[in-house]
């Protein structure tokens, strides 16, 4: 047993039986190495990587590899999930040295932590053009004790280059308040358009070929580009992405949710691991689809995501978990696949009719095994073959009731049960955009329960805001930026006003401890964090948005609901410093380009107040249509501590206040009237 055993993170209990004497990131171990002048060798996954088992059981298992890693380093296992700001630094590295990155990422670093050498996986013996993990753990320690001087120098231009790289995207111009309008293009807009239309996949939807990545954000900027231009190629391409996606491999046909990605074009064969951000932010975008299109297929697929997510994600004091692995005994996607025959046991005479429908043959389509999918929808499906549609999804829906109770008699996956603050409030986001499109009121009182929790978890501070999300840190930026709008969206399920005001203040701790005044953008890490080498940006929108796109979006709407001008102003900033950037990479800036078209669309934000007896109800119904760009307050009689809401007279049934700036056009009680209004 090494020193992981204390830790309570599952990825680094994977490692505490290794032989390696591996140490967590903390500030008594990396002063170790400063005291003994030994290189630290940092190694970082997550629990259900896949690379990392492999190379666990490759290289870290073996004694005699150990003995030389505990000879001749400190040896460091890192959370990425945990410590994603230790990861960035290092990522970084690893990407400037190689031009790629990935997981397991092993770092090499002097005792004062500036990284000289970086890789992702090595295997026992050289391979693929990559240098066996033994020989290259004997070249770094020959480096460090024959060639030191090497090994400082580059370790100090690669610090630098990190260093310059934190604002290559950035264009450092601090506008006045007078002319900020005028910064931005109206063009924005079509431009991101006509950049992402160039990438989409028409035959397969998505963007680019394989591997292919669910594009969440992007797919969501897409329905609200269509909402204000009706720009039919938007749509168009928004949907066939998310039909492709929920009748393919990648979702799972059977319990529910979506892998992390596809490794083919077809979205066929996933990697198999269920993250729960990917499934919050799916289910946030097709809840907007739903809105739009009140297409079946999305409800359905709402549905049996948050049904996985309840069954098996959820803990029972109300946070979720992080993530199940792709393997099962050993295997990628065991627990998932199916054989011809094994169907046939347990279907007996529904068998052709599924096995038909999902594609399932004797040969299988991935590896001797079967991966469910159905290239036809179900209304196609019953054309063809002239069935009732209704009776068609009822056997199918009961012969996958029966699978799914077969399959829970398997030996599952991993599950990883971190309680993620920042992952946490996606997903409660994504319960609340379910609730505002089906009006299931369970999603709205899981959504309550689990900011309830979450508060509740990560006690207070004196200035009333979550002390700890990771072990040994502060919260990181996207803990708060996804928490300050998971707020947001509880308040306008629910319009208690505490949690509007916890938002507002969790804001005003944000752009006090995470503020870079030079360029207006915000650190990742908090300024009382001190066990890094630098304070980097976080401002890709990459598997999860990013945490300043997510504090634009923020400040545009906090600054409406509590009358904040100076967050607006702080928003155009921002917008103003990253606006070239989004233009020219809106793939990987999307949630950025949806603050932008918020800034530069032909719709402004439209702030609507609620006032009435029956204000809550007619705010939840005004909510089932889509209409992105907005920010509403609603309560039963007129409140002081919601600007937006101070003296606006109600009425029995409610009146509806649709204004901008502040400045309101003559209220109205219909949804229809209210309609008319944000659609002119």
């Amino acid at each position: 047993m090494n020193a992981l055993q204390y830790e309570t993170s599952p990825y680094l209990l994977q490692h505490a039986h290794n032989p390696v004497d591996w140490h967590a990131w903390k500030p008594e171990v990396l002063a170790r190495a400063l005291a003994e002048q030994k290189p630290i060798l940092v190694s970082i996954g997550y629990s259900t990587c896949h690379w990392c088992h492999v190379m666990e059981r490759e290289s870290f298992e073996n004694a005699a590899i150990a003995a030389f890693m505990n000879a001749h380093f400190i040896c460091i296992k890192v959370d990425r999930e945990e410590r994603p700001d230790v990861d960035a630094i290092y990522m970084e590295a690893c990407q400037i040295l190689t031009g790629g990155g990935g997981w397991p990422l092993n770092c090499f670093l002097t005792p004062d932590t500036k990284p000289f050498y970086a890789g992702t996986y090595f295997p026992p013996l050289p391979a693929h053009n990559r240098p066996s993990w033994s020989n290259l753990l004997q070249h770094l320690a020959n480096i460090w004790e024959n060639q030191r001087d090497t090994a400082l120098e580059q370790a100090e231009k690669l610090l630098q280059h990190i260093q310059r790289n934190d604002d290559v995207f950035v264009k450092n111009s601090v506008l006045d308040a007078n002319n900020i309008v005028e910064a931005f293009s109206a063009d924005a807009g079509p431009q991101i358009f006509d950049s992402l239309r160039a990438q989409f996949d028409p035959l397969e939807g998505g963007f680019g070929g394989a591997p292919k990545f669910p594009a969440s954000m992007t797919i969501q900027f897409l329905l609200a580009y269509y909402q204000q231009t009706r720009q039919p190629a938007a749509l168009e391409q928004a949907h066939l992405s998310l039909r492709k996606m929920i009748q393919g491999g990648i979702y799972d046909q059977i319990g529910g949710g979506f892998a992390r990605y596809a490794t083919d074009r077809a979205w066929l064969i996933p990697h198999f691991e269920k993250m729960l951000y990917d499934n919050a932010l799916l289910v946030a975008v097709l809840s907007d689809a739903y809105k739009l299109t009140r297409e079946p297929l999305y409800a359905e697929a709402i549905a049996e995501t948050l049904d996985w997510v309840a069954r098996e994600m959820t803990d029972p004091g109300g946070g979720f978990y992080a993530a199940l692995d792709a393997d099962s005994e050993g295997v990628e996607g065991k627990f998932y696949v199916w054989e011809k025959e094994a169907i046939e046991i347990i279907l007996g005479p529904e068998a052709d009719l599924f096995c038909d429908f999902y594609q399932v043959t004797q040969a299988g389509n991935w590896e001797e095994t079967n991966i469910l999918w159905r290239p036809a929808s179900f209304e196609q499906y019953a054309q063809l073959y002239d069935l009732d549609l209704a009776t068609l999804k009822n056997r199918l829906k009961a012969s996958r009731e029966k699978l799914l109770a077969a399959r829970a008699q398997r030996i599952r996956p991993g599950l990883d049960h971190k309680i993620l603050l920042g992952w946490n409030a996606l997903m409660a986001s994504a319960y609340a955009a379910a609730f505002t499109a089906l009006g299931q009121e369970n999603y709205r009182v899981i959504a309550v329960r689990n900011i309830d929790f979450l508060v509740k978890k990560f006690p207070p501070e004196t200035d009333a805001l979550p002390e700890k999300s990771h072990p040994d840190s502060f919260s990181f930026l996207d803990d708060y930026a996804f928490l300050i709008a998971a707020l947001l969206d509880t308040y306008q399920i629910t319009f208690e006003e505490k949690y509007l005001l916890l938002a507002g203040k969790y804001t005003e701790h944000v752009l006090s401890y995470f503020s870079d005044q030079a360029t207006n953008l915000l650190f990742f890490t908090d300024l009382r964090q001190t066990d890094i080498i630098l304070r980097k940006k976080d401002l890709y929108d990459n598997a999860t948005p990013s945490g300043n796109s997510t504090m634009v979006l923020n400040l545009q709407h906090l600054s409406i609901l509590l009358d904040r001008r100076d967050w607006r102003e702080q928003a155009r900033q921002m917008l103003a410093a990253m606006q070239e950037t989004i233009v020219r990479y809106p793939r990987s800036f999307s949630r950025w380009a949806m603050a932008l078209l918020q800034e530069t669309g032909l719709q402004p934000i439209h702030e609507i107040a609620i006032v009435g007896e029956n204000a809550l109800e007619k705010a939840i119904l005004l909510q089932r249509d889509f209409l992105p760009n907005k920010v509403i307050a609603a309560s039963q009689a007129p409140t002081q501590q919601i600007p937006l809401l101070a003296n606006k007279p109600g009425a029995a049934d409610a009146l509806i206040y649709v204004c901008r700036d502040f400045a309101c056009q003559r209220p109205v009680t219909t949804l229809a009237e209210f309609q008319k209004i944000v659609k002119s």
